[in-house]
């Protein structure tokens, strides 16, 4: 086994500092310990160069779409490989043929025990946009899911406790979902910067994990976020290789899913499963990340302004060009095309507002299996049946096999022109307060926020701020008051709404709104625009402490 120095390597906060309710027998040093932080750092200085370089290339690639010297299209130095009809992703997984019903949410111990007893097929454990990154989210997440894997998970709190309803090798397979190339753990420093968020995340579970997980038979699979190019598909292929040969398993026993959330990624899908070749396990539809990133890479072109969020759907023409493109590519390659979230909740208090909700859930459904999708998310374990009920219509464990006739052309997912869009004086409102109240949240460590009768990520509140940056930038009328949207009029209400909800807030004065619109204002002043809102309100959640834990001396 390579021999890994800790020399320079530095941890930032208190290993033995406690969450509330104390979760487990297994504490964060028995995640933390030598020998996975040893991999861990090793993979960080293999890659790490390599993923600022593929991140500095994105910048490269929106500056030329500012300027207007680029625009997107297929690769035509890959068009070998798509061209290629003789390729194929690899033979289907164990534990992860029948995906009808995927359930997602943050690893917090009594949502994880929740999500692993719910009627579903897989669970997807997210460390990413639905999670808040302090460091107890993130490193209890780790013990979370190792006490999960080993049968040794319960939570008891004054109010209810929480067991599994079985052994976890007839349970819902665990995907895990690491943070994006995008982010850095600020907790531990190697070579005086702060880890790649995504070796971390990946590294500390795939170490302590894999081997149990071969042993189950479900595992280690992944999914695999915020992708803008498959060259960073080829470098989560580099860091796969690299950690299967370390810790002795074969190349092919991970299997990740990519979601497809970024508009540059929907012109490169058959080369991102290409790229990851073995460990291919499909690609999945990221409706409000791939929103949010339409208007992100488009943001100064005035032929692209997308009108109020609830009218842009899964029907609209870029939309429904990019779903029709991942199933039919998936499908080609034999691979799963997973459908998008499911994001309402129930309305336990209105059985009228319920049964509407529950509906639409029933409708969505149903359009992605008959598009073709092989299965879909939901956000909440009450919504699992409806999607159950729905794909058992395929007959089958999933819709490989059926190939969708369509050519989807790059004109095609660039189609942003929305039939009777309307931008409103509603609009407005509704991004405000949708994105104040989520980055409230999250700057009090919860990433996964009902909002409306909706499981909100941060992938809703980045198309809030987007959507004002854009309308701003580009002095758009309201369709209801013939008014200009300008920075002066966004500020305004977001004054109004920031004392509106800041009232009704059940903390009182120990409440974030100011905190997160001192942050929101000059994104939707149009002033400035930050790639992630993550990373933008990320120092506000690190708890460092001042003299550094050095690790060379484990």
């Amino acid at each position: 086994m390579v021999k890994v120095s800790l020399d320079n390597v530095k941890l930032l906060v208190d290993v033995d500092k406690e969450p509330f309710f104390k979760p487990s027998s297994t504490t964060v040093g028995d995640i933390l310990t030598k020998d996975a932080l040893e991999f861990i750092v090793l993979l960080h200085r293999t890659f790490n160069n390599k993923r600022k370089q593929l991140l500095e290339n994105r910048q490269v690639v929106q500056k030329k779409l500012d300027s207007g010297s680029y625009h997107l299209d297929f690769l035509p130095e890959t068009a070998n490989i798509r061209n290629d009809p003789t390729w194929q992703g690899p033979i289907l997984a164990p534990g992860l043929i029948n995906r009808s019903t995927e359930i997602t949410g943050p690893p917090l111990r009594n949502m994880l025990i929740n999500a692993l007893n719910a009627p579903v097929n897989t669970y997807m454990t997210d460390f990413e946009d639905s999670a808040s990154p302090t460091w107890n989210n993130m490193v209890y997440g780790q013990v979370n899911l190792y006490d999960a894997i080993r049968n040794q998970i319960d939570f008891d709190t004054p109010r209810k406790s929480y067991k599994l309803n079985g052994n976890v090798a007839n349970l819902p397979t665990i995907i895990v979902r690491p943070r994006g190339w995008h982010m850095v753990e600020k907790h531990l420093y190697v070579d005086d910067e702060p880890i790649s968020a995504s070796i971390f995340d990946f590294g500390l579970y795939f170490y302590h994990n894999a081997k149990e997980l071969i042993k189950l038979g479900k595992g280690p699979y992944f999914y695999l976020p915020k992708m803008e190019h498959h060259l960073e598909a080829k470098l989560w292929n580099d860091v796969f290789c690299v950690a299967q040969d370390y810790i002795g398993i074969p190349r092919g026993s991970i299997r990740a899913t990519v979601l497809i959330e970024t508009l540059p990624a929907a012109f490169q899908m058959e080369e991102i499963i290409y790229q990851l070749r073995q460990h291919s396990s499909g690609l999945n539809c990221g409706r409000w990340d791939y929103i949010f990133s339409t208007i992100k890479r488009l943001r100064n072109d005035p032929n692209h302004i997308l009108p109020n969020r609830d009218q842009v759907t899964m029907t609209s023409p870029f939309m429904d060009a990019y779903v029709k493109r991942l199933i039919n590519t998936c499908h080609r390659r034999g691979v799963h095309a997973m459908g998008g979230m499911a994001a309402q909740i129930p309305i336990k208090d209105d059985p009228a507002a319920n049964e509407k909700a529950m509906t639409k859930v029933r409708n969505d459904k149903i359009r992605e299996l008959t598009n073709g999708h092989d299965g879909s998310w939901v956000a909440h374990p009450a919504l699992a049946p409806i999607c159950n009920e729905v794909f058992i219509n395929m007959g089958t464990p999933n819709q490989i096999y059926f190939i969708p006739e369509n050519v989807v052309t790059a004109a095609n997912l660039l189609e942003t022109k929305i039939p009777n869009g309307e931008i409103t004086t509603e609009g407005i409102v509704q991004n405000l307060d949708i994105g104040l109240q989520y980055m409230e949240a999250w700057l009090r460590g919860s990433g996964c926020v009902p909002i409306n009768n909706l499981m909100e990520d941060a992938a809703t509140a980045e198309v809030s701020r987007c959507q004002l940056y854009q309308w701003v930038k580009h002095g758009v009328t309201l369709k209801d008051t013939g008014e200009k949207v300008t920075p002066e009029l966004t500020e305004k209400i977001l004054k109004e709404q920031v004392e509106r909800l800041s009232k009704a807030s059940p903390l009182g004065d120990k409440n974030k709104f100011a905190l997160a619109a001192k942050y929101f204002l000059p994104e939707i002043r149009g002033e400035k625009f930050s790639e992630f809102l993550t990373t933008l309100l990320y120092d506000e959640v690190v708890s460092t402490k001042a003299t550094p834990t050095d690790l060379s001396k484990l």
